[in-house]
């Protein structure tokens, strides 16, 4: 995990720098603070269209009675898109560029589910002798056993019993 963090908080803003001295030497400062500061307003502008858009997409699908999971997703990959695009830089804006794209937030979406589904595992405890699914009273998540390296949720769901 430290290593994780070391690569986001000093190599990534060395790179990003490097990229930006590289930018500005066969442009010019002007040019290279200019696309800082498009990249920060092209960033707000479509996280704030994208997004609405996506809201307008969940309170449909919930209205149709579904959950909306791929749209809760693709809100959470416009809001990493748009944080990337108002930082500085240009493998991050490239990076938000690219997640802000419908067509590539299916692969991020894919990728994305298919990872949660690899590292966590769904447990459901119940008591009584029937099993009411849709009834979730509590769910939380535990590390699985260290030879598997998976996470597990678990969720309690209350049992009715026959004689009520």
């Amino acid at each position: 995990m430290i290593n994780k963090l070391l690569i986001f908080f000093i190599v990534l803003p060395m790179v990003e720098l490097v990229l930006l001295t590289i930018l500005s030497h066969y442009t010019s400062i002007t040019t290279t603070i200019l696309f800082i500061i498009g990249t920060g307003i092209l960033g707000t502008w479509l996280a704030h269209s994208q997004g609405w858009s996506t809201y307008r997409r969940i309170q449909q699908e919930l209205a149709q009675g579904r959950m909306p999971t791929d749209s809760l997703i693709d809100g959470v990959l416009i809001l990493i898109a748009g944080i990337l695009l108002i930082s500085p830089g240009v493998l991050t804006d490239v990076v938000g560029i690219i997640l802000m794209l419908p067509p590539s937030r299916v692969f991020f979406r894919r990728w994305l589910v298919a990872w949660f589904k690899r590292n966590f595992q769904v447990q459901t405890f119940v008591s009584g002798s029937q099993t009411v699914d849709r009834d979730v009273v509590d769910s939380y998540a535990t590390e699985a056993s260290s030879a598997t390296s998976r996470t597990t949720v678990e969720s309690h769901s209350p049992r009715i019993d026959s004689r009520e």
